[in-house]
């Protein structure tokens, strides 16, 4: 028989009692990483985490790429915007997991969370593409007239 310790039944619990919720995913026309699924998972007490899937589009491969978050409130009002740290290592055409935990502010979970990858820069050459995505975002989530 396999016994659990306290702390990892604790864990197993609180995994068990996550709330799953669909993240929007937008995307620059000529973006070089893909954001596959984005999921927001919560439990209570601690703060909302973004898991996401991010693949390199091209032949070459990134050096660094960074994802922006936005959250809305329910009135798709933009309340916060989010970057996460550079995540670091992508190579061509391959796939990476990551995570951002969204304590940029407070998240209503009557809003919308929007993300999208905002730069990144090749290996050779150390260029950098970067997309603004501000606009895209607010168009995204629509406005609920009051």
């Amino acid at each position: 028989m396999i016994g659990l310790s306290g702390a990892m039944a604790g864990m197993l619990v609180a995994a068990a009692a996550a709330a799953e919720v669909p993240a929007v995913v937008i995307e620059a026309p000529d973006s070089p990483v893909k954001i596959g699924r984005a999921t927001v998972l919560t439990v209570a007490g601690d703060p909302p985490v973004l898991l996401y899937s991010a693949t390199n589009q091209t032949n070459d491969d990134l050096e660094v790429f960074t994802v922006t978050v936005f959250m809305f409130d329910a009135n798709g009002v933009l309340r916060t915007e989010q970057t996460a740290p550079g995540r670091r290592t992508l190579e061509a055409k391959s796939t990476k997991y990551s995570t951002i935990v969204l304590d940029g502010g407070r998240v209503d979970p009557a809003g919308a969370i929007v993300i999208g990858v905002n730069q990144a820069q090749r290996v050779k050459p150390d260029t950098w593409w970067r997309a603004d995505l501000r606009a895209a975002a607010e168009a995204a989530v629509p406005k609920k007239k009051p």
